[in-house]
């Protein structure tokens, strides 16, 4: 199996960066003493082991559809994963609190699957998520273009659209639900260090699909051309690449 299938290492580079959406977030959940907390989509844990630490009192669930993400999440006490698939959860009661951070991208027809979400929440609970929203970036938009070009027989047919809603589609959607919805976004300016700053993060998340189809051989070549253009997009300043990254936050309530 290819080390780009959710590898955690790869993953976990830029750690502060990619947490940091979450943080802001999970601040703007409304539910003081929630009794069931699950992270759909937990990845390694580290960020459900923060719903642990915010409401102590709470069983907190993760889990997410990687095995090897989740033999690192740090199970104990009222924390516990498992291994699903968020298409397929159903949950054992009502919850009160649902997050899902950077993970409904993936999932193709993912606005089908809010719905059922938002049945499963307890009364008062609160249905919390964030997607990125820079697929109209020169980070996606260069890799799509270089999809369609030489290696089109490869790696054509994953030059995917926008995944994504914008704030105001999945505010008409959950609202239509009889959802209270706080719908926002924010434009992030991480500033990057190294070389080819952009190419390393997007090759644990954006290229993940590429890179998991070509052999060793493909694979150092199609980095290399996405090198090439991401780095005429995102020149390395003195101080670090500047990475100017979108995000769409939601939270609505029953």
């Amino acid at each position: 199996m290819s080390r780009y299938i959710w590898d955690p290492v790869i993953y976990g580079r830029y750690a502060d960066e990619r947490s940091r959406p979450f943080f802001d977030l999970v601040s703007r959940i409304a539910v003081a003493d929630p009794g069931y907390v699950v992270d759909a989509g937990c990845g390694t844990g580290e960020l459900t082991a923060e719903l642990a630490r915010r409401w102590p009192d709470a069983r907190v669930h993760g889990f997410d559809s990687s095995p090897a993400m989740i033999e690192k999440a740090p199970a104990g006490g009222s924390l516990s994963f498992s291994v699903d698939d968020v298409t397929r959860w159903r949950p054992e009661r009502p919850v009160d609190v649902i997050v899902s951070n950077a993970v409904l991208h993936w999932v193709p027809g993912h606005r089908e699957l809010l719905p059922r979400w938002v049945e499963a929440l307890a009364p008062g609970g609160r249905l919390a998520f964030q997607v990125p929203g820079n697929f109209d970036a020169p980070s996606h938009a260069l890799v799509r273009e270089l999809c369609r070009t030489r290696w089109r027989d490869r790696l054509g047919d994953l030059a995917r659209p926008s995944p994504v809603d914008d704030p105001a589609g999945y505010h008409d959607l959950l609202a239509r639900l009889g959802c209270r919805v706080d719908a926002w976004e924010t434009t992030y300016l991480h500033v990057l260090p190294g070389d080819d700053a952009v190419l390393s993060w997007i090759t644990g998340t954006a290229l993940r699909p590429m890179l998991g189809r070509l052999d060793p051989a493909e694979a150092a070549g199609f980095l290399a051309d996405c090198a090439a253009l991401l780095r005429e997009a995102y020149p390395r300043g003195p101080y670090g690449t500047v990475f100017p990254f979108r995000r769409i936050f939601v939270v609505a309530g029953r």
